[in-house]
């Protein structure tokens, strides 16, 4: 989600950087004569593509202009950035406006889903994206339900509801069920590796040492989480505290280390093993260890296989067929003014034939590559 900058000479910089700027405003399409530029699309782009798993994969899409992934991603922004216009064009002939008020309301209802305004803050910091992000999108959304709401009736009766509570009963049956808060401390051996060999001062280390140095301070996390699984036995209603102020894992230290409910299946084995061993209002007996660190675990409640009843679920089946019938006259409303729209490519490699030519060539360059590697493999194996 972070474009990089490249850092050039000054002389340089002044010169590429004014001919980015030309560039950048250049229109690569226009929809009823409103012109989308190099820059928009860059910007959206960026926004898809520099965060999420590839980004953890270490996968840079950009890389590879011609490559699938990268063509893949272009010709889905390009279609968002192209229903995007359009729509904006009608709620600006509708007179629809989101104002401050909209968006704090809509902020104060996702903090009431979330649990607090912290517990939103560190999602947001998990996810890299800045408070002003998070409500420019959420400003769009809201605009988006105002229009929608414009396209017809949306709401949802008693008789939908119950309906779809009888037709996805599974969905609302949970298995047995703990309540328990954590507080981690992240060991990884991979990840202490990689930090001591980017240091400089660590470059004449030998594998040896480096192993050496790796288990010395996986021993110092364990020491650490030891010290403070002795503090939480001490006063055990200060947990929460001890979550706050030690855990490692963001999103749960603001609430003191609350994972909610959860079954066994939904967590590591080493830790559901522990969770489920223990009874309501009791800490681990020792330290935890899995793949992400050291825990500390306090168990809170226990819940026995159960289907929640429809009372209970009402709300939210509501909420999410609402936004299914919103998200149906917004898909209606788009096909229909993109049929009586005037889409110009300007660029032309952003057409929809070009981009499905280009990506048809990247499947079949891609295949053959994969051929020529097996028969590479083949013909390696008949020699041995």
């Amino acid at each position: 989600m972070k474009g990089k900058k490249l850092l050039v000479t000054l002389a340089a910089s002044v010169i590429l950087c004014s001919g980015c700027g030309l560039k950048s405003q250049q229109a690569i399409i226009k929809v009823n004569d409103q012109p989308i530029t190099q820059a928009q699309f860059d910007k959206a782009f960026d926004k898809q593509s520099g965060g999420g798993m590839m980004t953890q994969l270490g996968i840079d899409v950009k890389k590879d202009k011609n490559g699938f992934l990268y063509l893949l991603i272009k010709e889905r922004v390009t279609n968002e950035l192209i229903v995007k216009a359009l729509l904006e064009q009608e709620m600006a002939k509708r007179g629809i406006k989101v104002t401050d008020e909209d968006v704090d309301n809509a902020v104060k209802d996702i903090i009431s889903k979330v649990g607090s305004k912290e517990q939103l803050d560190a999602i947001l910091k998990q996810n890299g994206m800045t408070s002003a992000q998070f409500r420019d999108d959420l400003k769009e959304e809201v605009k988006m339900k105002k229009l929608a709401k414009e396209l017809g009736n949306s709401s949802v009766s008693d008789a939908e509801a119950k309906k779809f509570y009888k037709e996805n009963l599974a969905k609302f049956k949970h298995p047995d069920r703990v309540r328990a808060s954590h507080i981690l401390i992240a060991a990884d051996p991979k990840t202490i590796e990689e930090g001591i060999k980017a240091d400089e001062k660590n470059k004449s280390l030998s594998e040896a040492d480096i192993k050496a140095k790796v288990a010395e301070e996986m021993k110092a996390k364990e020491a650490k989480a030891n010290q403070i699984l002795a503090d939480a036995k001490k006063n055990p209603a200060g947990f929460g505290k001890l979550a706050k102020d030690n855990s490692e894992d963001t999103i749960t230290a603001v609430k003191g280390g609350d994972l909610g409910f959860f079954s066994e299946k939904e967590m590591v084995p080493e830790f559901s093993k522990a969770a489920f061993s223990m009874k309501p209002n009791t800490i681990s007996d020792k330290v935890v260890k899995t793949q992400f660190g050291y825990h500390i675990i306090m168990v809170t409640d226990r819940a026995a296989a159960m289907t929640e009843p429809y009372e209970k679920v009402k709300g939210d089946i509501k909420g999410y067929l609402e936004n299914q019938k919103q998200l149906e006259l917004l898909d209606k409303l788009t096909e229909s003014l993109k049929k009586n729209a005037k889409i110009e490519y300007i660029n032309p490699e952003y057409s929809p034939e070009n981009m499905k030519q280009a990506v048809q060539k990247s499947i079949t360059e891609g295949a053959k590559k994969v051929k020529e590697i097996e028969e590479q493999r083949a013909a390696d194996k008949k020699q041995k």
